[in-house]
Protein backbone atom coordinates (compact mmCIF):
# COMPACT_ATOMS: atom_id res chain seq x y z
CA UNK A 1 0.00 0.00 0.00
CA UNK A 2 2.62 2.54 1.08
CA UNK A 3 4.83 1.96 -1.97
CA UNK A 4 1.91 2.73 -4.27
CA UNK A 5 1.08 5.83 -2.21
CA UNK A 6 4.65 7.00 -2.82
CA UNK A 7 4.15 6.57 -6.58
CA UNK A 8 0.92 8.60 -6.38
CA UNK A 9 2.72 11.34 -4.43
CA UNK A 10 5.58 11.60 -6.95
CA UNK A 11 3.33 11.62 -10.01
CA UNK A 12 1.16 14.31 -8.43
CA UNK A 13 4.30 16.39 -7.85
CA UNK A 14 5.00 16.27 -11.58
CA UNK A 15 1.49 17.47 -12.45
CA UNK A 16 2.02 20.88 -10.80
CA UNK A 17 5.82 21.07 -10.82
CA UNK A 18 5.88 23.86 -13.39
CA UNK A 19 3.93 26.34 -11.22
CA UNK A 20 6.90 27.96 -9.43
CA UNK A 21 8.78 28.21 -12.73
CA UNK A 22 6.18 30.36 -14.52
CA UNK A 23 7.99 33.65 -13.67
CA UNK A 24 11.25 32.16 -15.02
CA UNK A 25 9.59 31.04 -18.25
CA UNK A 26 7.72 34.34 -18.47
CA UNK A 27 10.97 36.29 -18.29
CA UNK A 28 12.99 34.00 -20.59
CA UNK A 29 10.32 33.56 -23.29
CA UNK A 30 8.59 36.95 -22.74
CA UNK A 31 5.23 35.35 -21.92
CA UNK A 32 2.18 37.44 -20.94
CA UNK A 33 -0.16 36.42 -18.10
CA UNK A 34 -2.58 35.11 -20.74
CA UNK A 35 0.10 32.93 -22.33
CA UNK A 36 1.10 31.61 -18.91
CA UNK A 37 -2.50 30.67 -18.06
CA UNK A 38 -2.86 28.96 -21.44
CA UNK A 39 0.33 27.01 -20.73
CA UNK A 40 -1.23 25.91 -17.46
CA UNK A 41 -4.72 25.18 -18.84
CA UNK A 42 -3.64 23.06 -21.83
CA UNK A 43 -2.67 20.38 -19.31
CA UNK A 44 -6.25 20.11 -18.02
CA UNK A 45 -7.74 20.27 -21.53
CA UNK A 46 -6.03 17.01 -22.53
CA UNK A 47 -6.25 15.46 -19.06
CA UNK A 48 -10.07 15.33 -19.05
CA UNK A 49 -10.66 13.10 -22.09
CA UNK A 50 -7.69 10.93 -21.10
CA UNK A 51 -9.14 10.48 -17.62
CA UNK A 52 -12.56 9.50 -18.97
CA UNK A 53 -11.15 7.00 -21.48
CA UNK A 54 -8.57 5.36 -19.24
CA UNK A 55 -10.88 5.40 -16.21
CA UNK A 56 -13.32 3.25 -18.19
CA UNK A 57 -10.80 1.02 -19.98
CA UNK A 58 -7.89 0.76 -17.50
CA UNK A 59 -9.01 -2.59 -16.08
CA UNK A 60 -9.40 -4.03 -19.57
CA UNK A 61 -5.94 -2.90 -20.70
CA UNK A 62 -4.22 -3.87 -17.44
CA UNK A 63 -3.77 -1.41 -14.57
CA UNK A 64 -0.04 -1.87 -14.04
CA UNK A 65 0.60 -1.56 -17.77
CA UNK A 66 -1.35 1.71 -17.91
CA UNK A 67 0.50 3.11 -14.87
CA UNK A 68 3.87 2.12 -16.35
CA UNK A 69 3.06 3.87 -19.64
CA UNK A 70 1.80 6.98 -17.82
CA UNK A 71 5.06 7.31 -15.86
CA UNK A 72 7.08 6.88 -19.07
CA UNK A 73 5.01 9.65 -20.72
CA UNK A 74 5.67 11.87 -17.68
CA UNK A 75 9.40 11.12 -18.03
CA UNK A 76 9.21 12.08 -21.72
CA UNK A 77 7.48 15.33 -20.74
CA UNK A 78 10.23 16.07 -18.20
CA UNK A 79 12.98 15.41 -20.76
CA UNK A 80 11.22 17.76 -23.18
CA UNK A 81 11.18 20.51 -20.52
CA UNK A 82 14.93 19.96 -20.03
CA UNK A 83 15.58 20.13 -23.77
CA UNK A 84 13.17 23.02 -24.49
CA UNK A 85 14.44 25.87 -26.62
CA UNK A 86 11.13 27.32 -27.87
CA UNK A 87 7.72 28.04 -26.37
CA UNK A 88 6.00 25.34 -28.47
CA UNK A 89 8.17 22.73 -26.73
CA UNK A 90 6.77 23.88 -23.36
CA UNK A 91 3.22 23.43 -24.63
CA UNK A 92 3.96 19.95 -25.99
CA UNK A 93 5.57 19.01 -22.66
CA UNK A 94 2.48 20.21 -20.77
CA UNK A 95 0.19 18.27 -23.12
CA UNK A 96 2.22 15.12 -22.47
CA UNK A 97 2.01 15.73 -18.72
CA UNK A 98 -1.77 16.11 -18.99
CA UNK A 99 -2.03 12.81 -20.85
CA UNK A 100 0.30 11.14 -18.34
CA UNK A 101 -1.56 12.29 -15.24
CA UNK A 102 -4.99 11.71 -16.79
CA UNK A 103 -4.04 8.10 -17.57
CA UNK A 104 -2.44 7.70 -14.15
CA UNK A 105 -5.44 9.08 -12.23
CA UNK A 106 -7.77 6.79 -14.15
CA UNK A 107 -5.97 3.68 -12.88
CA UNK A 108 -3.97 4.54 -9.75
CA UNK A 109 -6.80 4.23 -7.20
CA UNK A 110 -8.00 0.93 -8.68
CA UNK A 111 -4.43 -0.45 -8.57
CA UNK A 112 -3.95 0.80 -4.99
CA UNK A 113 -7.07 -1.13 -3.93
CA UNK A 114 -5.57 -4.32 -5.39
CA UNK A 115 -2.37 -3.71 -3.36
CA UNK A 116 -4.22 -3.21 -0.07
CA UNK A 117 -5.63 -5.64 2.46
CA UNK A 118 -9.41 -5.39 2.86
CA UNK A 119 -9.05 -4.30 6.51
CA UNK A 120 -6.94 -1.29 5.46
CA UNK A 121 -8.97 -0.26 2.43
CA UNK A 122 -10.61 2.79 4.08
CA UNK A 123 -7.23 4.07 5.27
CA UNK A 124 -5.67 3.52 1.85
CA UNK A 125 -8.40 5.47 0.04
CA UNK A 126 -8.16 8.32 2.52
CA UNK A 127 -4.36 8.44 2.25
CA UNK A 128 -4.53 8.31 -1.55
CA UNK A 129 -6.39 11.64 -1.50
CA UNK A 130 -3.83 13.08 0.91
CA UNK A 131 -0.99 11.83 -1.32
CA UNK A 132 -2.52 13.28 -4.50
CA UNK A 133 -3.38 16.73 -3.12
CA UNK A 134 -0.18 16.80 -1.03
CA UNK A 135 1.82 16.03 -4.19
CA UNK A 136 0.12 18.90 -6.02
CA UNK A 137 1.50 21.17 -3.30
CA UNK A 138 4.89 19.50 -2.89
CA UNK A 139 5.76 19.81 -6.60
CA UNK A 140 5.80 23.64 -6.74
CA UNK A 141 7.57 23.74 -3.33
CA UNK A 142 10.42 21.55 -4.60
CA UNK A 143 10.79 23.35 -7.93
CA UNK A 144 10.67 26.75 -6.19
CA UNK A 145 13.36 25.79 -3.68
CA UNK A 146 15.59 24.34 -6.41
CA UNK A 147 15.29 27.34 -8.72
CA UNK A 148 15.88 29.79 -5.85
CA UNK A 149 18.70 28.12 -3.94
CA UNK A 150 20.51 25.80 -6.38
CA UNK A 151 23.00 27.88 -8.34
CA UNK A 152 22.44 26.24 -11.73
CA UNK A 153 20.37 26.60 -14.90
CA UNK A 154 16.90 27.62 -13.54
CA UNK A 155 15.12 26.46 -16.71
CA UNK A 156 16.43 22.91 -16.48
CA UNK A 157 17.91 22.04 -13.10
CA UNK A 158 14.52 21.67 -11.33
CA UNK A 159 13.46 19.11 -13.93
CA UNK A 160 16.53 16.97 -13.36
CA UNK A 161 15.31 16.63 -9.76
CA UNK A 162 11.83 15.66 -11.00
CA UNK A 163 13.36 13.16 -13.43
CA UNK A 164 15.08 11.35 -10.55
CA UNK A 165 11.79 11.26 -8.61
CA UNK A 166 9.92 9.77 -11.59
CA UNK A 167 12.57 7.12 -12.26
CA UNK A 168 12.40 6.06 -8.60
CA UNK A 169 8.59 5.86 -8.92
CA UNK A 170 8.92 3.66 -12.00
CA UNK A 171 11.29 1.31 -10.16
CA UNK A 172 8.89 1.09 -7.19
CA UNK A 173 5.97 0.35 -9.53
CA UNK A 174 7.90 -2.49 -11.16
CA UNK A 175 8.53 -4.04 -7.72
CA UNK A 176 4.80 -4.18 -6.96
CA UNK A 177 2.90 -7.36 -7.95
CA UNK A 178 0.36 -7.14 -10.78
CA UNK A 179 -2.57 -8.78 -8.95
CA UNK A 180 -4.76 -8.61 -12.02
CA UNK A 181 -8.10 -10.44 -12.12
CA UNK A 182 -7.90 -14.08 -13.22
CA UNK A 183 -10.48 -13.40 -15.92
CA UNK A 184 -9.90 -10.40 -18.16
CA UNK A 185 -12.55 -7.74 -17.45
CA UNK A 186 -15.02 -6.77 -20.17
CA UNK A 187 -14.38 -3.61 -22.15
CA UNK A 188 -16.33 -0.96 -20.20
CA UNK A 189 -18.47 1.65 -21.92
CA UNK A 190 -17.19 5.23 -21.73
CA UNK A 191 -20.15 7.19 -20.39
CA UNK A 192 -20.96 10.42 -18.63
CA UNK A 193 -24.26 11.68 -17.31
CA UNK A 194 -26.36 12.78 -14.35
CA UNK A 195 -29.65 11.00 -13.49
CA UNK A 196 -32.66 13.31 -13.82
CA UNK A 197 -33.73 12.88 -10.19
CA UNK A 198 -30.48 14.37 -8.80
CA UNK A 199 -29.43 16.68 -11.66
CA UNK A 200 -30.28 19.99 -9.93
CA UNK A 201 -28.79 18.78 -6.64
CA UNK A 202 -25.63 17.68 -8.44
CA UNK A 203 -24.89 20.96 -10.18
CA UNK A 204 -25.89 23.12 -7.20
CA UNK A 205 -24.27 21.39 -4.23
CA UNK A 206 -21.70 19.01 -5.80
CA UNK A 207 -20.51 20.37 -9.14
CA UNK A 208 -20.25 24.03 -8.10
CA UNK A 209 -18.06 23.45 -4.97
CA UNK A 210 -15.78 21.20 -7.04
CA UNK A 211 -15.60 23.87 -9.75
CA UNK A 212 -14.81 26.54 -7.14
CA UNK A 213 -11.99 24.46 -5.60
CA UNK A 214 -10.31 23.88 -8.93
CA UNK A 215 -11.01 27.45 -10.08
CA UNK A 216 -9.13 28.80 -7.08
CA UNK A 217 -6.44 26.13 -7.42
CA UNK A 218 -6.00 26.81 -11.12
CA UNK A 219 -5.63 30.56 -10.67
CA UNK A 220 -3.20 30.05 -7.79
CA UNK A 221 -1.04 27.49 -9.59
CA UNK A 222 -0.87 29.57 -12.77
CA UNK A 223 -0.73 33.15 -11.46
CA UNK A 224 0.30 33.26 -7.77
CA UNK A 225 4.03 33.04 -8.66
CA UNK A 226 3.58 36.12 -10.87
CA UNK A 227 1.42 37.77 -8.16
CA UNK A 228 4.16 37.26 -5.56
CA UNK A 229 6.77 38.76 -7.88
CA UNK A 230 4.90 41.69 -9.45
CA UNK A 231 2.29 42.63 -6.81
CA UNK A 232 3.90 41.65 -3.49
CA UNK A 233 7.34 42.49 -4.97
CA UNK A 234 9.11 39.46 -3.54
CA UNK A 235 12.06 38.25 -5.61
CA UNK A 236 12.27 34.92 -3.74
CA UNK A 237 10.91 32.33 -6.20
CA UNK A 238 10.57 29.70 -3.47
CA UNK A 239 7.85 31.74 -1.69
CA UNK A 240 5.20 30.98 -4.32
CA UNK A 241 6.01 27.27 -4.22
CA UNK A 242 5.81 27.17 -0.43
CA UNK A 243 2.49 29.05 -0.52
CA UNK A 244 1.01 26.49 -2.91
CA UNK A 245 2.44 23.69 -0.76
CA UNK A 246 0.79 25.12 2.36
CA UNK A 247 -2.57 25.64 0.63
CA UNK A 248 -2.78 22.12 -0.78
CA UNK A 249 -1.34 20.44 2.31
CA UNK A 250 -4.01 22.15 4.41
CA UNK A 251 -6.62 21.15 1.79
CA UNK A 252 -5.45 17.53 2.07
CA UNK A 253 -5.33 17.36 5.89
CA UNK A 254 -8.30 19.45 7.07
CA UNK A 255 -10.90 16.88 5.85
CA UNK A 256 -9.28 14.33 8.19
CA UNK A 257 -10.38 16.36 11.24
CA UNK A 258 -13.31 14.72 13.07
CA UNK A 259 -15.53 17.77 13.53
CA UNK A 260 -18.54 18.74 11.38
CA UNK A 261 -18.90 15.35 9.69
CA UNK A 262 -22.17 16.18 7.90
CA UNK A 263 -21.17 16.84 4.26
CA UNK A 264 -23.72 19.64 3.81
CA UNK A 265 -22.22 21.47 6.79
CA UNK A 266 -18.73 20.92 5.41
CA UNK A 267 -19.72 22.29 2.00
CA UNK A 268 -21.15 25.40 3.70
CA UNK A 269 -18.03 26.02 5.81
CA UNK A 270 -15.80 25.25 2.84
CA UNK A 271 -17.39 27.64 0.35
CA UNK A 272 -17.51 30.44 2.95
CA UNK A 273 -13.76 30.02 3.53
CA UNK A 274 -13.21 29.95 -0.24
CA UNK A 275 -15.07 33.25 -0.47
CA UNK A 276 -13.10 34.92 2.36
CA UNK A 277 -9.59 33.71 1.49
CA UNK A 278 -9.33 35.25 -2.00
CA UNK A 279 -10.36 38.71 -0.74
CA UNK A 280 -7.61 38.59 1.88
CA UNK A 281 -5.19 37.69 -0.93
CA UNK A 282 -6.38 40.66 -3.02
CA UNK A 283 -5.98 43.00 -0.02
CA UNK A 284 -2.48 41.61 0.56
CA UNK A 285 -1.66 42.76 -2.98
CA UNK A 286 -3.07 46.23 -2.39
CA UNK A 287 -1.15 46.60 0.88
CA UNK A 288 1.91 44.60 -0.30
CA UNK A 289 1.61 42.58 2.92
CA UNK A 290 3.01 39.07 2.48
CA UNK A 291 1.74 37.96 5.92
CA UNK A 292 -1.86 38.55 4.77
CA UNK A 293 -1.09 36.52 1.64
CA UNK A 294 -0.14 33.55 3.84
CA UNK A 295 -3.31 34.00 5.94
CA UNK A 296 -5.52 34.20 2.86
CA UNK A 297 -3.96 31.07 1.38
CA UNK A 298 -4.39 29.21 4.68
CA UNK A 299 -8.12 30.02 4.89
CA UNK A 300 -8.56 29.21 1.22
CA UNK A 301 -6.83 25.85 1.63
CA UNK A 302 -9.04 24.86 4.56
CA UNK A 303 -12.18 25.79 2.63
CA UNK A 304 -11.07 24.00 -0.52
CA UNK A 305 -10.28 20.79 1.33
CA UNK A 306 -13.58 20.71 3.23
CA UNK A 307 -15.80 21.52 0.27
CA UNK A 308 -14.08 19.19 -2.18
CA UNK A 309 -14.08 16.19 0.16
CA UNK A 310 -17.73 16.76 1.12
CA UNK A 311 -18.84 17.27 -2.50
CA UNK A 312 -17.07 14.06 -3.59
CA UNK A 313 -18.79 12.19 -0.74
CA UNK A 314 -22.18 13.49 -1.91
CA UNK A 315 -21.35 12.44 -5.48
CA UNK A 316 -20.89 8.92 -4.18
CA UNK A 317 -23.96 8.89 -1.90
CA UNK A 318 -26.76 10.40 -3.97
CA UNK A 319 -26.80 8.21 -7.11
CA UNK A 320 -27.66 4.52 -7.26
CA UNK A 321 -24.63 2.18 -7.18
CA UNK A 322 -24.78 1.50 -10.92
CA UNK A 323 -24.91 5.26 -11.65
CA UNK A 324 -21.94 6.22 -9.44
CA UNK A 325 -19.12 5.88 -12.03
CA UNK A 326 -20.89 8.26 -14.43
CA UNK A 327 -21.73 10.76 -11.68
CA UNK A 328 -18.19 10.76 -10.23
CA UNK A 329 -16.78 11.21 -13.75
CA UNK A 330 -19.13 14.20 -14.16
CA UNK A 331 -17.91 15.48 -10.78
CA UNK A 332 -14.32 15.52 -12.03
CA UNK A 333 -15.44 17.11 -15.30
CA UNK A 334 -16.94 20.01 -13.31
CA UNK A 335 -13.81 20.17 -11.17
CA UNK A 336 -11.30 20.27 -14.04
CA UNK A 337 -13.43 22.83 -15.88
CA UNK A 338 -12.34 25.10 -13.04
CA UNK A 339 -8.73 24.45 -14.06
CA UNK A 340 -9.44 25.66 -17.60
CA UNK A 341 -12.03 28.43 -17.83
CA UNK A 342 -11.29 30.80 -14.87
CA UNK A 343 -7.46 30.90 -15.21
CA UNK A 344 -7.76 31.69 -18.92
CA UNK A 345 -10.45 34.28 -18.09
CA UNK A 346 -8.14 35.99 -15.60
CA UNK A 347 -5.33 35.83 -18.17
CA UNK A 348 -7.58 37.62 -20.69
CA UNK A 349 -8.55 40.24 -18.09
CA UNK A 350 -4.88 41.00 -17.34
CA UNK A 351 -4.50 42.22 -20.94
CA UNK A 352 -6.88 45.08 -20.00
CA UNK A 353 -6.46 45.49 -16.22
CA UNK A 354 -3.88 44.88 -13.51
CA UNK A 355 -3.51 41.38 -12.10
CA UNK A 356 -4.89 42.50 -8.73
CA UNK A 357 -8.03 44.06 -10.27
CA UNK A 358 -8.52 40.99 -12.47
CA UNK A 359 -8.56 38.89 -9.29
CA UNK A 360 -11.17 41.27 -7.81
CA UNK A 361 -13.46 40.51 -10.78
CA UNK A 362 -12.88 36.77 -10.37
CA UNK A 363 -13.54 36.93 -6.61
CA UNK A 364 -16.79 38.81 -7.21
CA UNK A 365 -18.03 36.05 -9.52
CA UNK A 366 -16.91 33.41 -7.01
CA UNK A 367 -18.77 35.23 -4.22
CA UNK A 368 -22.03 35.07 -6.22
CA UNK A 369 -21.54 31.33 -6.76
CA UNK A 370 -20.87 30.85 -3.05
CA UNK A 371 -24.07 32.72 -2.12
CA UNK A 372 -26.04 30.48 -4.49
CA UNK A 373 -24.54 27.29 -2.95
CA UNK A 374 -25.34 28.50 0.58
CA UNK A 375 -28.94 29.40 -0.30
CA UNK A 376 -29.46 26.11 -2.14
CA UNK A 377 -28.01 24.11 0.76
CA UNK A 378 -30.98 25.18 2.91
CA UNK A 379 -33.33 23.43 0.46
CA UNK A 380 -30.97 20.48 -0.06
CA UNK A 381 -30.27 19.51 3.57
CA UNK A 382 -33.75 18.05 4.33
CA UNK A 383 -33.56 16.05 1.09
CA UNK A 384 -30.10 14.69 2.04
CA UNK A 385 -31.30 13.77 5.54
CA UNK A 386 -34.26 11.90 4.06
CA UNK A 387 -32.13 10.01 1.51
CA UNK A 388 -29.42 8.96 3.98
CA UNK A 389 -31.90 7.89 6.67
CA UNK A 390 -33.61 5.36 4.40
Amino acid sequence: MYKMLWVILMMSCGATYISSLFPVYGKYYHLSNLEITLLFAVYAIVLLPTLLIVGARGNYWGLKKVLRISIWISIASTLLFIASQDVWMLYVARILEGIAYGAFTGSATAFLIKQTAQTKLGTALKLSGVAAIGGFGLGPAISGLVVQYVDADPLRMPYWVLLVMLVISLIILEILPKREDAQKPAKAKISLGIPDNIRTHFFSIIGLPAFLFFMIGGVILSLIPTFVKTVIHSTNLSVAGLLVFMLLTVAALVPLLPWAQNPVTRVRIGVICMAIGPWIIVYSGQSENIFLLWVGMLIQGAGAGLSFQAALRLAGQLPKPEERPRVISAFYLCAYAGFIIPPIGVGVLTTFYSLNFSLVILNSIAALLVIYVLVYSVKFKPYYTKVTSQ
